[in-house]
């Protein structure tokens, strides 16, 4: 299978079912999926319809049943460095230091290396003079920043976000958004995120994806093609919100007309 250096990830007729009480139960169907280097893919959908799965079976921490799943032009068989992972829970271990937890997965055989690394990691984030800082010091806002450190500091090719926001208040929320957008930007790392959220959904992709409820199959991929779009109040957010929740309230009139 010749390689095509544009994608970072290929999926082909993804199918996943998990044994319940003996019985099948499908929990993603026919997924196809194509995601170009350096895109920002967000991933909307109830409760339930695989979402998460589809996540950790990019990330390789979850098997599938059919299809294929070619991540940087190789069969997902594993975990890899070239893929990390930020979760809804920062997850930090609370014995060590923000520095020690950022870079927890690289290998201290070359110190200088390592310090470098989680160093540029901590600018990054803007978690500078908090290095020594434990978990239990830092913020909910600023936790999340040092789990998407942790999540960069392989240099990954893709990030993948579980809900990485949901527990944080609105206006942190709202800064978090800005702040993993100008990380992106920065860094140019392809990025999948999962969330409930419809509004974070339109502002940080380039394209939104919208899954069925079970088993997920996915409804529309929408292109978000107009850089006012990405204005909370403007028309085109409006328009683009309505494309996306009259998937869920089918039966309610949600769809706004604009000549955009």
């Amino acid at each position: 299978m010749a390689e095509n250096k544009e994608l970072s990830l290929e999926i082909k007729q993804l199918n996943k079912r998990f044994n319940v009480d003996g019985k099948d139960v499908e929990i993603l169907k026919d997924i196809n999926l194509e995601i170009k280097k350096g895109e920002f893919i967000t991933i909307v959908g109830h409760s339930g319809c695989g979402k998460s799965t589809l996540l950790k079976i990019i990330a390789g921490l979850v098997g599938y049943n059919d299809g294929e799943v070619i991540r940087n032009g190789r069969p997902v068989k594993g975990p890899d460095t070239d893929c990390g992972m930020v979760f809804q829970e920062h997850r930090l271990l609370p014995w060590l230091k923000i520095k020690d937890n950022i870079g927890f997965g690289l290998k201290k055989s070359d110190k200088q290396k390592w310090n470098e690394s989680v160093q540029k990691q901590i600018e990054l984030v803007k978690l500078n003079g908090f290095e020594n800082a434990y978990p239990s010091q830092l913020s909910g806002g600023m936790s999340q920043r040092a789990a998407i450190a942790r999540g960069l500091v392989s240099n990954p090719d893709i990030l993948l976000l579980d809900e990485p926001l949901g527990a944080l208040d609105a206006l942190t929320r709202v800064q978090m958004q800005k702040e993993i957008l100008r990380i992106w930007k920065e860094e140019g790392t392809t990025m999948i995120m999962v969330t409930h959220d419809i509004d974070e959904a339109i502002y940080l992709a380039n394209r939104v994806i919208v899954m069925s409820a079970r088993p997920g199959e996915i409804k529309e991929i929408i292109k978000i093609d107009s850089t006012n779009a990405k204005v909370r109040g403007s028309s085109e957010f409006t328009y683009y919100k309505n494309k996306v929740y009259k998937h869920f309230f089918e039966d309610e009139r949600t769809e706004v007309e604009y000549n955009i």
